[in-house]
């Protein structure tokens, strides 16, 4: 299963960002293989479409689940369309968050957590 989860930094060892669509990083987490790929978010500064892409591009890179912060309604849209989880409320290092995830501690998110344009500067 590919987990992705937004993050502030390149490793396991960063925290967890609290945005989505604005994050500094992706980290992409495959539990069969436990190969972690980061990924910089190239819509971090964008002025808007930023959720919607990072969507778009979790869906290429065949991810299953997300776990942030908080997800707007648009990019939990593109999303849900996707057919990928979604766990909001996340925070802490991302080695404790996946760890959480992987012992059933973190269960997925019906709603966004966020209004649209949350995280722009």
């Amino acid at each position: 299963m590919k987990i992705a989860i937004t993050s502030e930094g390149q490793t396991l060892d960063a925290a967890v960002d609290p945005r989505f669509g604005r994050c500094g990083y992706f980290l992409i987490i495959d539990t069969d293989t436990d190969k972690v790929e980061a990924l910089q978010n190239p819509g971090a500064q964008q002025t808007g479409g930023a959720g919607i892409q990072a969507g778009q591009l979790m869906a290429s890179k065949g991810v299953e689940v997300v776990l942030t912060g908080n997800m707007g309604p648009n990019a939990f849209q593109v999303i849900q369309s996707a057919g990928i989880k979604v766990v909001t409320g996340v925070s802490g290092k991302i080695s404790e968050a996946l760890q959480a995830y992987k012992d059933g501690k973190l269960l997925p998110t019906e709603n966004p957590s966020v209004g649209s344009k949350f995280g722009v500067s």
